[in-house]
């Protein structure tokens, strides 16, 4: 098993920056990759990035592309996820997930989940 504790999220004011960061504790080794997904309320859930845990790939949904920067940190058993040049779509529960065998958009693909943090960006 993977447990995930988001952290960082917050209020911030549209063309603003904020990072949340994602530590993950357990049997780490199992992780292939970790994305970062989001949910804003009456929306269904959305690809934001990816990571791959070896050899740092990463992959972005085009809404976030050039906004936002996943990065990973191994030693620490960390993911972050930087979003900058915030916008009001961007508001919603951010969750970060690892799976064990797969990197890209598909949220079915992804084993761990977790509890996710509120990030609000005000017009």
């Amino acid at each position: 098993q993977v447990q995930l504790v988001e952290s960082g999220g917050g209020l911030v004011q549209a063309g603003g920056s904020l990072r949340v960061s994602c530590a993950a504790s357990g049997r780490t080794a199992s992780v292939y990759a970790m994305g970062w997904f989001r949910q804003a309320p009456g929306k269904e859930g959305e690809f934001v990035a990816a990571i791959r845990w070896s050899g740092g790939r990463t992959y972005y949904a085009d809404s976030v592309k050039g906004r936002f920067t996943i990065s990973r940190d191994n030693a620490k058993n960390t993911v972050a996820l930087q979003m900058n040049s915030l916008k009001p779509e961007d508001t919603a529960v951010y969750y970060c997930a690892a799976s064990r065998t797969y990197m890209g958009s598909d949220a079915s693909r992804y084993h761990y989940w977790g509890q996710g943090t509120q990030v609000t960006v005000s017009s």
